[in-house]
């Protein structure tokens, strides 16, 4: 393993996750456009309500890619059915309560943030289209997660790139052709979902590394690998709590600020969104890696695995401020055109310049964790972390408002990174030594 062989998987798998953030940009940046801030904040608020309900069950992806690498790794294809089988089961559950709880969720989202009345009304329209997506988000979280773990690189890229892209091609038309407003842009991701899913599946069937073979239901609900999946997916379900804790104390701190500063911290946080997923590319390519050293017992893979991604989490840190310090007006005129929202986001935009350093490692080094399975660890930082940005929150933005509230998510991005880093040598020390 060199840096040619880690960026050869880690680059696919940055274009492949950047068109989620990218997704949620021009959709932004489609209503951004319209007359009034309060389409944006509406979308924004939508956004957030589904990424609180589908970060929950982040994990279906991430933990499927996790054990489905180990699978691969170990050369077992019985579990490598196995490890996209269950999670499916669980993802389509949970989507149906999605859909059969869309009141309560819809009412309780509302009477949290309490938004302005224009503001409500956008994001009420925006979640009703949406929810009826929920089952197959979450069924296609495990498809790709599974498709990342087998290394079929080239396979998740195509679904997920098709996906978004057909998802911004649909808003585009549906909001500045046919003038669906925000009922366009959350009809375009309900159609983009679907056809992913359909797709997914035809996919999964053609690219499986073995021949396809249906489990029965004892080998389903085998109870020791079923314990260690609840284990691992109960720590980044805490872990995902802990971040939409933080998300949605920021975004509800944003909304008390006014619409137009909701609406200028939702382009910002776009932005944020973009970097981020730039470094998500990095860390599932490490998750891949480091769970096929786990599976194979590749020691020697599982410690320059680790070296590249500390590595290329400090240059891809250096690359991203440099684009955007250099960029920013422009970068934040893509998502409005509204001469007040432009304003107050290159006032409170600086702060991006400072997220890459403070995240990078607990974004990448994360896939390390995850791919080991290793996710107490995960758990434990986030938790750390959030508590942070809580403290800071309260007690720096009733002094310095909305520069407050950024500096309270700046701080709790370098505890993220500090907390887990602290972990390595422990990580080490049960991998290196007692595998």
């Amino acid at each position: 393993m060199n840096h040619r062989a880690y960026l050869t998987l880690a680059i696919p798998l940055t274009i492949s996750t950047m068109t989620t953030p990218l997704l949620g940009a021009v959709d932004t940046a489609v209503v951004g456009q319209l007359p009034d801030p309060a389409y944006i904040g509406g979308v924004a608020l939508g956004t957030l309500i589904f990424n609180t309900l589908y970060w929950v069950f982040g994990f279906l992806r991430v933990s499927t890619s996790a054990f489905a690498a180990q699978a691969n790794g170990a050369g077992d294809p019985g579990q490598g059915v196995l490890t996209l089988a269950r999670p499916f089961l669980l993802a389509v559950i949970v989507g149906i309560c999605f859909i059969l709880l869309q009141w309560p969720i819809e009412y309780a989202a509302i009477m949290m943030f309490a938004p302005d009345p224009d503001v409500s009304k956008f994001a009420v329209e925006y979640f009703r289209i949406r929810i009826w997506g929920a089952p197959f988000t979450l069924m296609n979280y495990v498809i790709l997660g599974w498709l990342m773990g087998m290394a079929k690189i080239k396979e998740s890229l195509f679904l997920q790139v098709l996906m978004n892209v057909m998802n911004m091609v649909l808003a585009i038309l549906f909001v500045h052709v046919f003038s669906f407003a925000v009922k366009g842009v959350a009809a375009a991701a309900l159609i983009a979902e679907m056809t992913a899913f359909i797709l997914g599946v035809l996919i999964v069937l053609k690219a499986s590394p073995f021949e396809w073979k249906y489990p029965s239901f004892q080998e389903l609900l085998d109870t020791q690998s079923m314990k260690k999946m609840f284990q691992v997916n109960k720590d980044l379900f805490i872990r995902t709590i802990c971040l939409l804790v933080v998300i949605n104390m920021f975004t509800a701190k944003g909304v008390s600020f006014g619409t137009e500063i909701l609406a200028a911290n939702a382009v910002l946080f776009q932005v944020h969104y973009i970097m981020a997923y730039f470094f998500e590319g990095f860390a599932n390519a490490s998750s891949i890696l480091v769970g096929k050293a786990v599976g194979s017992n590749d020691k020697e893979l599982y410690k320059k695995t680790l070296a590249l991604s500390k590595q290329w989490s400090v240059i891809t840190a250096f690359v991203i401020a440099f684009v955007y310090g250099l960029f920013q007006e422009h970068i934040i005129g893509l998502f409005t055109n509204l001469a007040s929202v432009i304003e107050l986001s290159t006032r409170y935009g600086n702060w991006l310049i400072i997220y890459p350093f403070a995240a990078c490692f607990g974004l990448v080094i994360y896939g390390v964790f995850t791919g080991a399975t290793e996710i107490s660890p995960v758990r434990n930082s986030m938790l750390y972390a959030m508590i942070v940005y809580i403290i800071i929150q309260i007690t720096v933005t009733p002094i310095w408002h909305n520069h407050g509230l950024w500096l309270a998510f700046i701080v709790y991005s370098i505890g993220r990174s500090g907390f887990l880093v602290m972990y390595i040598p422990s990580l080490n020390k049960k991998f290196l030594h007692y595998s």
